[in-house]
């Protein structure tokens, strides 16, 4: 299997986990802030780092019907967002693929 090595970010403002400290995301790869989770505000990233992702589940959210996967932090296991796998509605579908990060469980690391 092998050792699991964390990736570090080199931005100036870097998201991580509020839990353990660990690199998550760049500011720069966000693409909206408008976004709602179950602690509060969200942001939609292009990517992320450090993160594993759950099993595929549909959920019924506000804008729609989606299938997603928990995404939790590889050092500390906590929860942190998700990643949307398929949006059935077509005006949705620019979330394909793209993570969700919750605001609460986040803390800024530079």
């Amino acid at each position: 299997m092998g050792l699991a090595y964390n990736v570090y970010l080199n931005s100036k403002r870097i998201y991580g986990c509020k839990n353990c400290k660990t690199h998550l995301a760049d500011h720069d790869e966000i693409i909206s802030r408008n976004f709602r989770g179950q602690h509060g505000k969200a942001y939609l990233f292009n990517s992320v780092v450090n993160t594993s992702a759950g099993e595929a589940s549909e959920r019924n959210m506000t804008t729609g019907r989606h299938v997603v996967r928990d995404i939790v932090c590889k050092q500390c296991k906590e929860i942190v967002g998700w990643k949307y796998d398929r949006a059935y509605e077509s005006t949705e579908k620019y979330k394909e693929g793209k993570f969700i990060l919750e605001q609460e469980l986040l803390c800024q690391v530079s």
